[in-house]
């Protein structure tokens, strides 16, 4: 009998592509209480198809699977969107026993989409201020934790993302390994354009235009860490374009990682008007929060200095337009 094959090589077999059945119900119009769609194979799209359902990638059964739209679109142009209906959602499974492992997805692939709504990458909580994250927090070994439970290794290339109000690309804490590579973030969003979440870390932000409207800064970077942004195009509407911080005490979780050793690097902001906040800038906050008292009582982390404390970042050479 042949001897298992090594868990190493299992993890890069490719997912089998999808049947006619799996892709006729992804085009179909959505009925009551079919409003997403498990995806773990992987599907090749035609320019013009048209996905209305939400999918869901979720946990290793969907691991290494290619989604590649070559053009078409997913979700519903001008349609408002809320928090809870993603166009993708890409999610761990929590452990089947207590204090077991998190069944999470890798190896993503999503090329050449064009995508209406938003993304969103979690694995221990959709934000910072989930309950598990928030628990898991009030003990030291948080940020492996997370890193532990969340999806990774996931790449996202040649697609456009148009928001319609939540934040069109979201990596939730802990979350690592996702880069957005030569892709557009357009639409409007009440909050950022891209959002690192606390205790995330290793991404990589290269080679995108980045002009969402936004109520705020374009790239918020809270709590994360060696991540690469280069070689964007931003364009800024009077708001900042990178900012590097850390939350304090929101939703009373302990932020344990700073937001270190990041490089912002050849990139291009792109501003107009005349009162303009700055492109980039390094621990943002400092502490200025009304939330920063919400962590009290835990000897690490944010709940003993809310500083940002970041440190080692590189944010230069960039240009100023």
């Amino acid at each position: 009998m042949m001897p298992p094959e090594p868990p190493a090589l299992v993890r890069r077999l490719a997912a089998a592509p999808c049947d006619a059945a799996v892709r006729a119900r992804l085009l179909a119009p959505p009925e009551a209480g079919e409003a997403e769609i498990p995806l773990t194979c992987s599907l090749r799209l035609a320019p013009g198809d048209r996905v209305l359902k939400r999918l869901v990638i979720e946990g290793s059964a969907a691991s290494n699977l290619t989604l590649d739209c070559a053009g078409a679109t997913l979700g519903v142009p001008g349609e408002p969107a809320h928090l809870g209906a993603y166009t993708i959602a890409i999610r761990s499974r929590p452990p089947a026993r207590p204090g077991g492992p998190w069944d999470r997805p890798s190896g993503i692939r999503i090329r050449d989409c064009t995508v209406f709504g938003h993304i969103r990458i979690w694995g221990l909580g959709e934000n910072g201020q989930g309950p598990l994250v928030r628990e898991s927090s009030h003990s030291l070994g948080h940020t492996e934790r997370a890193q532990a439970a969340a999806p990774t290794d996931v790449t996202i290339t040649g697609t456009t993302i148009t928001a319609a109000g939540p934040i069109p690309l979201y990596l939730g804490p802990g979350v690592t390994r996702v880069t957005l590579r030569g892709s557009r973030l357009a639409g409007r969003s009440v909050s950022t354009a891209f959002y690192l979440d606390a205790e995330s870390a290793e991404n990589r932000i290269e080679d995108n235009d980045i002009e969402t409207e936004t109520g705020r800064e374009l790239v918020a970077v809270d709590g994360s860490a060696r991540n690469r942004i280069t070689g964007n195009r931003f364009t800024l509407r009077g708001q900042g374009g990178v900012r590097l911080y850390r939350n304090c005490g929101e939703g009373g979780t302990v932020r344990h990682q700073t937001p270190s050793d990041n490089v912002v690097t050849g990139n291009v902001f792109r501003t107009s008007g005349f009162f303009q906040a700055a492109p980039i800038v390094v621990n943002s906050r400092n502490g200025w929060r009304l939330t920063c008292g919400e962590d009290a009582g835990y000897p690490f982390g944010s709940s003993v200095d809310n500083r940002d404390n970041g440190t080692g970042n590189v944010v230069a050479p960039n240009t100023v337009e």
